[in-house]
């Protein structure tokens, strides 16, 4: 079989998230109207199967990337970090680009390098300024080569052209195949691409050009069936049931912060961060007698953290009387109960933290890696429950 890593960069907006989604067929990123949704590297593992005379079977790893955009904040730096991160191992790259949008490519004269991001010092958390407001959730009765160490970021490219030109900057440092994906293409007539596609191949020698309509699914199997074509023969990396990297906390943050999202306007998403303190899971169902079935679904009970970065940003979470919140839990709830397929009773908090999102402690913290870290450094040095003095 065929296996292997094919990285998806784009602009924000590009609908990166979106073919993510209808290529696993499972919801592994959230997805918004608002740019920059996507914080962090997420996979999403494909198990293609054989067709005999056509196509060998494969796995892909496709990992998303937030979207390249110019960094503004220490959280803007760590994204763009992310991308070089997924660039560092891959075995093909897709460019993403919404063929509704024009692209600002005209400033090019020559190849433009990808310049790096800088390296902040350390900078300590700042604490929580006042005491967090609480709402609940009630459940619902039933329901070149690459990008080695040497180019990593040390200091911040400020006078980028474009940010499309940064973009192709990036990928004239890698020596992999790269697809450009041309995305949302029933939003716009056909002989409107074949200007755009001119414009674009001016700029790089892609391997092949596919046009896509994640939402019709227009040129999905092609594009599956050409990254068979170029990925290595190698084993799979990830089981053949999982289909993403992340574990269930994550996810779960995720979804609540894709909330914040859509409840709120545009300030406040960005300035808004969320932590999972409490998932209790549900004890696993052993019937009394043979044939018995629980008259309620089991309940998980999650207990989640809304940081932003001033009391006014608060105010606008929590709304009059605490409706936002309760809109914000209310929505959550229901994409978390269909994720986790329990019942969920979700208490939400919302606390200050100001400015956060240059506090490089802070951000670090968020990567739900080194809070599976904390958590298994947490659960090595608590006593079993059945220890006793």
């Amino acid at each position: 079989m065929k296996s292997g890593f094919v990285a998806i960069l784009g602009r924000p907006n590009a609908g990166k998230s979106t073919l993510l989604n209808a290529l696993i067929g499972e919801k592994v990123a959230i997805v918004s109207a608002k740019p920059q949704t996507t914080r962090n590297r997420i996979a999403g593992v494909v198990e293609v199967p054989e067709r005999k005379g056509q196509r060998p079977a494969a796995q892909i790893v496709f990992v998303d990337t937030p979207g390249v955009h110019k960094p503004g904040s220490h959280l803007d730096r760590r994204m763009l970090q992310e991308v070089y991160e997924a660039l560092e191992t891959r075995d093909l790259v897709l460019v993403l680009m919404d063929a509704t949008r024009r692209v600002q490519l005209e400033a090019i004269a020559a190849p433009v390098a990808a310049e790096p991001i800088p390296a902040d010092g350390e900078q300590a958390a700042v604490p929580a300024s006042e005491e967090p407001t609480t709402t609940s959730e009630e459940p619902a009765a039933s329901a070149e080569a690459s990008v080695p160490p040497s180019t990593s970021p040390r200091h911040e490219r400020t006078n980028w052209a474009s940010e499309d030109e940064f973009l192709f900057g990036l990928i004239r440092k890698v020596d992999c195949p790269v697809f450009l994906v041309l995305t949302k293409i029933d939003l716009v007539a056909k002989d409107q691409l074949l200007p755009l596609i001119d414009n674009l191949t001016r700029q790089y020698g892609f391997a092949q050009i596919i046009p896509i309509s994640a939402r019709k699914r227009d040129g999905m199997e092609l594009l599956v069936n050409k990254i068979v074509e170029i990925l290595p023969t190698g084993e799979r990396y990830y089981p053949k049931d999982q289909y993403t990297d992340q574990p269930q906390r994550f996810m779960v943050a995720e979804l609540i912060r894709e909330r914040i999202l859509v409840e709120t306007g545009e300030e406040v998403p960005y300035a808004s961060a969320v932590v999972i303190e409490r998932f209790e899971e549900p004890p696993p169902f052993v019937p009394r007698k043979k044939g018995a079935v629980p008259s309620r679904a089991p309940l998980t009970r999650i207990s989640a953290v809304i940081y932003c970065e001033r009391d006014g940003q608060k105010a606008i979470l929590i709304g009059k009387g605490g409706s936002k919140l309760k809109d914000i839990g209310t929505g959550a709830r229901r994409q978390i109960e269909s994720l986790l397929g329990t019942r969920v009773y979700l208490e939400l908090h919302v606390i200050v933290e100001p400015g956060w999102r240059e506090s490089k402690s802070f951000i670090e913290s968020l990567d739900w890696r080194n809070q599976l870290e904390k958590l298994g450094e947490t659960q090595i040095t608590e006593k079993p429950s059945d220890e006793t003095e």
